[in-house]
């Protein structure tokens, strides 16, 4: 995971670069907008080890979560990374668990993006439903800012195989695979902090219509 400048994502890099200072150092279906509400291969993601005090990731049973993710040899990348896949598992789970204030996702994230993870539970708690398929997330990429104080991790994301499914009744909305399957994840994450046990995602922006992430 090479670092590489991304000129795509100015207006995320630079909302970074204000969070480093005060810290001292999308796209959409038939669905409303709601991320992942309409429309992954691979492994099924297990959800990490609960020893270190970390809260339960699991979901249910006929929701695959599947990360295609490489690990960076850079140590910084790597906890960037698998927390901010973290960061999607617990976002997810607060779905399943139909909890807008969830302890994962709080546990993941912070600032503008806990604000993100909240309003899409609330979303799928007030339309009444749950995820359920197989839902990927792949081509993982991460870029040291601020000389290591945070890290943007960008990935894409195939939900062409996950849908929504209606808590009463269990009817599943399926739909078909187009150019709106693929979205682009945009995750600022920033290293632990005082008590802070783990890398914590800051920011996130979601693209849309993605068609590097089809190719």
């Amino acid at each position: 995971m090479a670092r590489r400048t991304m000129p795509a994502l100015t207006a995320l890099v630079t909302s970074a670069t204000l969070l480093l200072t005060a810290c001292g150092g999308g796209g959409s279906d038939s669905s409303d907008g709601i991320e992942g509400a309409g429309k992954g291969g691979g492994k099924p993601s297990a959800s990490p080890s609960k020893d270190d005090g970390s809260p339960d990731l699991s979901v249910p049973k006929d929701l695959n979560l599947v990360f295609d993710f490489s690990k960076p040899s850079d140590p910084k990348q790597a906890a960037a990374v698998d927390n901010a896949a973290n960061y999607i598992r617990a976002l997810k789970h607060g779905i399943a668990q139909q909890d807008e204030n969830d302890p994962a996702y709080k546990y993941y994230s912070a600032a503008q993006a806990a604000q993100y993870a909240k309003t899409q539970i609330k979303t799928w708690v007030k339309g009444g439903w749950v995820p359920t398929g197989t839902d990927r997330y792949f081509k993982p990429q991460a870029t040291e800012l601020g000389e290591g104080k945070a890290v943007l991790v960008t990935f894409c994301r195939n939900q062409a195989k996950s849908f929504s499914k209606d808590i009463k009744g269990g009817k599943i909305h399926y739909g078909k695979e187009s150019l709106d399957s693929y979205q682009k994840f945009s995750v600022l994450m920033s290293p632990p902090k005082s008590d802070a046990k783990v890398w914590k995602a800051q920011t996130i922006e979601v693209q849309g219509r993605v068609k590097e992430c089809r190719g």
